[in-house]
């Protein structure tokens, strides 16, 4: 019984641990005066200036430049698939709604497939658009969150840094490298990294069965260190070639925790506060901690229904080993349990089991997580949501007690609260609004596999998923028709940008600032005081927001199996 506690426990230990030395990394990367010859050469190659400073308008602008013609540059490749090279098979180019938004998906670090990769995609285009679309959003993620943190340290300064040092530093020192290494392990223990596309086995009883090959372990390298999600095969990181062994489990799980957990060291690093750095990872620990509980309890539990119907109709119907539906037997519900906590807190979107199968109370935190879009949350945007949540338990406690809100050192005035609110409300408003527009759109309905709140969960789940960067499914919704792959499309272009350009436009004023030494009337945010009332704003907020859509799916859901409603 306390084995699935001690496994959390040495897990959350491990990332502890590693968040220092992945912090100090980091924070060298964002702060280094000194230019690689690599990074000299690229520069060169894309024709800017590394000693230009930009202001959070030309910052955001480089951003979204270059994020539009990648979109394009993956969207073209996926068109024109079937007249590229290594496709044996003859794998047909995708449809245009499709393409859209398979490009939207890995540009914005969401990760969401509407198709079975390994039948859909060739190779040439799981390296040419995939795996390099999954190196583009995730430096595009930790390059917005070292401007954002740069806005913060910085005093009276019209400057956040320069967009463009920050990518390439990121890409060459930090996601490339570890990716490498990351690969190599991953082929060491059995995943497969080969250019053929597919090899025939002979079966025991002497059937001929094809099996899909590919360049696997590079894109699960960069698909968990950069938060992606996603999967070269369609049943995930639940597929043995993407997830053979306990091992490759384990490190699929720090790795998605690996740098948003660093990048709370780093900021503290470079702001010289520390304390503060262990604030925001105490926050995003504590929250994680009740979720993970909350899902391995449910699923440890398992189903109600089935628990009744042992007891009346006298036969072993009831889950005393817990609900393994949906789940792989090679890592039970503790491992799965920890996967789904990890996947959704970091949007990560890869899963080693079927969230479909969750029981109505165990799918509340993988939603929640997706929800409140900070619980260490993707490369670098989990820390720019976190921060604007402690902007925001600044203002309220400085409005409750009748002190002027600071938060390091800035005085939080009119025009930050505003752009604090215009983030956390674009948030709900996408999710929300395309998730009403699904549920009276008259085809939407046809795609769901589900009736009554399951159905509604399915419907929400993805566009949480998708608003959120996420890229995970409760797999019962078949999304890939036309008004789905536009509509999570947007969702997830919403999601990414009408809440990351805010938070940047918030640095860039905080940084024009001068740093008010702390007085008498500072209200202290590196107290464990702080980190509670910083969970608790994060919480109600979330609640306040999302709680009445939850009741709509799985809170409901979970009542009616407590009296025994079920849907055919």
């Amino acid at each position: 019984m306390w084995l699935p506690w001690i496994e959390f426990a040495a897990v959350l230990t491990a990332v502890t641990l590693l968040t220092i030395p992945m912090g100090k990394w980091l924070a060298r990367c964002f702060t280094s005066e000194h230019h690689t010859l690599l990074e000299r050469m690229s520069y060169r190659i894309i024709g800017v200036n590394p000693a230009q400073r930009m202001g959070w308008q030309a910052y955001g602008g480089a951003l979204l430049m270059s994020n539009a013609l990648m979109l394009l540059l993956g969207y073209l490749v996926l068109r024109l698939q079937e007249w590229l090279p290594l496709n044996p098979l003859g794998i047909a180019a995708q449809t245009p709604d499709l393409a859209f938004n398979t490009a939207a998906s890995f540009i914005t670090n969401t990760n969401w497939q509407a198709y079975a990769g390994e039948a859909s995609l060739t190779n040439a285009t799981q390296m040419a658009a995939i795996t390099f679309l999954m190196f583009a959003g995730a430096t595009t993620g930790v390059a917005a969150g070292a401007g954002f943190v740069r806005g913060l340290a910085r005093s009276s300064s019209q400057d956040i840094g320069n967009y463009w040092v920050d990518y390439v530093r990121v890409f060459w020192r930090v996601l490339l490298p570890l990716s490498f290494v990351m690969a190599l392990v991953y082929v060491w223990q059995g995943i497969p990294q080969t250019l053929d596309t597919q090899t025939v086995a002979t079966t025991l009883e002497s059937a001929k069965q094809q099996l899909m090959l590919g360049p696997v372990a590079s894109l699960e390298s960069i698909k968990h260190l950069g938060t992606n999600g996603g999967g070269f095969f369609s049943m995930n990181a639940a597929h043995p070639f993407e997830n053979p062994t306990p091992l490759t489990n384990m490190q699929h799980i720090l790795s998605m925790l690996l740098i948003p957990a660093g990048l709370t060291y780093a900021f503290g690093s470079m702001l010289l506060r520390r304390k503060q750095g262990w604030v925001l990872f105490g926050a995003c620990m504590v929250m994680f901690i009740g979720f993970l509980s909350l899902v391995f309890v449910a699923e440890q539990n398992g189903s109600q229904l089935l628990a009744r119907a042992g007891a009346d109709q006298q036969y072993s119907l009831s889950q005393s080993g817990g609900n393994m539906e949906g789940k792989e037997l090679r890592f039970g519900i503790a491992d799965t349990a920890l996967f789904v906590a990890t996947t959704t807190a970091a949007t990560t979107g890869s899963v080693n089991a079927m969230h479909d199968s969750l029981t109505p109370l165990g799918s509340i935190t993988p939603l929640a997580m997706m929800m409140l879009n900070c619980v260490f949350g993707g490369d670098g945007v989990g820390l720019i949501n976190l921060i604007q949540y402690v902007i925001l338990t600044v203002f309220l406690a400085g409005m409750m007690i009748g002190r002027t809100p600071e938060v390091l050192g800035k005085k939080i005035e009119v025009r930050e609260i505003k752009l604090v609110m215009l983030s956390v409300l674009a948030h709900p408003a996408v999710m929300l609004g395309l998730t009403a527009l699904a549920v009276l759109w008259p085809d939407a309905t046809a795609s769901l596999n589900n009736r009554g709140p399951h159905g509604f969960s399915e419907i929400l789940y993805a566009y949480a998923s998708a608003t959120a960067n996420n890229g995970s499914a409760f797999a019962g919704l078949n999304a890939n028709t036309p008004f789905f792959n536009t509509t999570l499309g947007l969702a997830m272009l919403g999601g990414r940008y009408l809440t990351l350009l805010p938070l940047l436009a918030v640095a860039g004023s905080l940084a024009a600032k001068a740093t008010v030494p702390a007085g008498p009337g500072t209200f202290p945010t590196a107290t464990p005081l702080f980190m509670g009332l910083l969970v608790f704003v994060v919480l109600v907020v979330g609640g306040l927001t999302f709680l009445p859509s939850l009741a709509l799916g799985p809170v409901i859901e979970h009542l009616q199996m407590l009296i025994g409603q079920l849907y055919a």
